[in-house]
């Protein structure tokens, strides 16, 4: 089987003392009625770099720990995709690095192309043939479970554990997609 990540909110958290509504907000077009992400401007790509130093972006332990575990099975083969955007190269090799997430994925995938990141992982997700995905981005995961029927898509929602639609769930934690 073929599972496959987000990063962002998945394994590592946003800057304390920063509401995530203010980060989310920063990442979607605000005029949009389509699922559409925002490159920023070189003035905020500055900001955003400053932002995703590994000292402003904590690992979330839990799920760190649960990867860890999961991945000693070599039943499965687990990817990495993120959307990060290619501004964020250097910060990403280096959180890799620290968190040594290359002892846990088959493969680590970036947007480093700068495609939306819907489309990206659209596109990751077909190429890998990922059968499971967890992501923390409701929007992304209705556009990417709509196009992907055979696949199971997981919304890690620390809130609430619902069916949201034939292929998308929302779960509190990761180990929920594990089998028991």
């Amino acid at each position: 089987m073929n599972i496959g990540f987000d990063l962002d909110k998945v394994f590592i958290n946003y800057p304390p003392l920063i509401s995530a509504n203010i980060i989310d907000s920063l990442y979607r077009k605000k005029s949009s009625q389509d699922l559409t992400y925002r490159i920023p401007g070189k003035m905020e790509q500055s900001i955003r770099v400053l932002s995703h130093h590994p000292i402003f972006r904590p690992p979330i332990k839990e799920n760190m720990f649960l990867l860890r575990r999961i991945t000693q099975d070599k039943k499965n083969n687990y990817y990495l995709i993120s959307s990060r955007f290619s501004f964020l190269k250097k910060r990403t090799d280096s959180l890799v690095k620290n968190f040594k997430l290359n002892n846990y994925f088959s493969s680590l995938h970036f947007n480093y192309k700068d495609q939306q990141p819907h489309i990206f992982k659209d596109k990751k997700i077909k190429e890998l043939k990922i059968n499971i995905y967890i992501d923390d981005d409701l929007n992304l995961l209705k556009y990417l479970s709509s196009k992907n029927k055979n696949v199971k898509f997981y919304w890690l929602n620390p809130k609430k554990a619902e069916k949201i639609s034939s292929n998308l769930y929302a779960i509190t934690s990761i180990d929920k997609i594990l089998p028991k």
